[in-house]
């Protein structure tokens, strides 16, 4: 009984401990890295598509919309708060905000990149779509490259 007394205030203090993003900069990251797991994983889906024989158009139509309009809302998921200037545990790094208008040029290159891909994708050119891919992935390679930590 008196194991049962300490147990459950310890396992109560444990839980709140990992109950997710407690501050709008941690919510924020949290989020902007769930946006992050999407955008990826279209991009993934968007790949495995493009090495089949014979692409489902429909298929790649929506994976680069989805890219398109997560591109276009790239910028938004660094809200002032949500950096590791602010104790914010988050793989940007800090010249994110500290020379916004350097990252808002790659922010706009990775835009024009995937409006180019969905350009593409809405014609139905599968060859024209598989030319447009390499320019997002150099895009995104740009951004990991200066505003993220390296794994």
């Amino acid at each position: 009984m008196k194991a049962c007394t300490l147990l459950v205030p310890a396992l109560c203090l444990a839980l709140a401990a990992c109950g997710g993003p407690q501050t709008p900069g941690a919510k924020a990251a949290h989020e902007r890295h769930e946006h992050f797991k999407g955008l990826g994983k279209a991009f993934k889906s968007l790949g495995d598509e493009l090495k089949r024989d014979t692409p489902d158009i429909a298929k790649v139509r929506q994976d680069a919309a989805t890219i398109k309009g997560d591109a276009g809302q790239l910028r938004t998921w660094f809200p002032a708060g949500s950096g590791p200037q602010d104790g914010v545990k988050t793989h940007a790094l800090a010249v994110i905000w500290t020379q916004p208008d350097e990252f808002d040029r790659a922010a706009a290159k990775l835009g024009d990149a995937a409006a180019a891909l969905d350009a593409a994708a809405v014609s139905g050119d599968i060859a024209a779509v598989r030319g447009a891919v390499p320019p997002l992935g150099a895009a995104c390679k740009n951004c990991h490259q200066h505003f993220r930590h390296k794994e």
